[in-house]
């Protein structure tokens, strides 16, 4: 059941249209302004990888640069592999990085005791 992209000649937005088998015909009219002058647009795709395939093309030499005792090589050193990997970073890492990116040591983050989510497990 493919879907099929169009941009709008009229409006010039960008139309979604599901078909419910590849041979339908599309049939398609822009969502946005109702007009059937329409262009089909090549498609975005994503391609899914196993945990594992991750750290397939993974060059330790990628840290020779990365200075442990400096917080914005560390931070740019994250940001790169968040992007080599193809995953963002979630609310609470960007915070991190952005005080890591000025200056602060992740060590000193927080200010107080970290809970230990294994405490109490044998």
């Amino acid at each position: 059941m493919p879907i099929y992209e169009f941009r709008c000649n009229a409006c010039r937005r960008r139309t979604s249209v599901f078909t419910r088998s590849i041979g339908a015909p599309a049939g398609a009219a822009c969502e946005h302004c109702g007009s059937g002058d329409l262009s089909r647009l090549m498609s975005r795709v994503a391609v899914l990888h196993s945990e594992s395939d991750s750290f397939d093309g993974f060059d330790e030499s990628s840290l020779g640069d990365v200075d442990e005792n400096d917080p914005r090589s560390m931070a740019r050193w994250v940001r790169k592999m968040s992007r080599q990997m193809g995953e963002p970073l979630d609310a609470d890492m960007e915070a991190d990085l952005e005080r890591m990116e000025a200056g602060e040591m992740p060590d000193d983050f927080g200010g107080g005791e970290v809970e230990d989510e294994f405490a109490g497990v044998d």
